[in-house]
């Protein structure tokens, strides 16, 4: 059975009241209610994490080792700064998915930096809570390759 990482970064705790005309209005608890049914129907084991904090979210990225068959990863903004972010996923040794709920680049110019990509089998944005569920199927599609 395949085991999935879904891995939020800072201020994702705060979806639904954050920037709803950017992010929209659902929560986090949501997108992981609408995650967690999409496991049950497709015969895989999701587990869990966010973290406003950085060294948090490498912890998480090292425990999946040997864990889970792949992580998805909305590591917020630090996709655009966090070169400790991107030697983790390089050292795991596992296929990790870059998501995003908003289209990056068709933002702030900084945000079309990403240290995540680079070590990504794949880069999902701009479709919202939406792209939790795209990730999620290109992940499995990608492990049972």
């Amino acid at each position: 059975m395949t085991s999935i990482l879904v891995l939020n970064g800072p201020n994702l705790n705060l979806l639904g009241s954050r920037q709803p005309e950017v992010y929209g209005a659902t929560t986090l608890a949501d997108i992981e209610k609408m995650c967690a049914d999409w496991a049950d129907a497709n015969g895989c084991t999701i587990s869990f994490a966010q973290s406003n904090h950085e060294g948090a979210l490498i912890d998480h990225i090292h425990a999946a080792r040997g864990v889970s068959d792949g992580i998805v990863l909305n590591a917020g903004a630090y996709t655009h700064t966090s070169v400790a972010l991107m030697d983790a996923i390089a050292s795991v040794d596992l296929p990790a998915i870059e998501l995003h709920l908003s289209n990056v680049h068709a933002r702030e110019d900084f945000r079309h930096v990403s240290y995540i990509a680079k070590v990504s089998i794949g880069i999902i944005c701009g479709f919202g809570a939406r792209g939790y569920i795209m990730a999620l199927d290109a992940m499995q599609a990608h492990v049972k390759d």
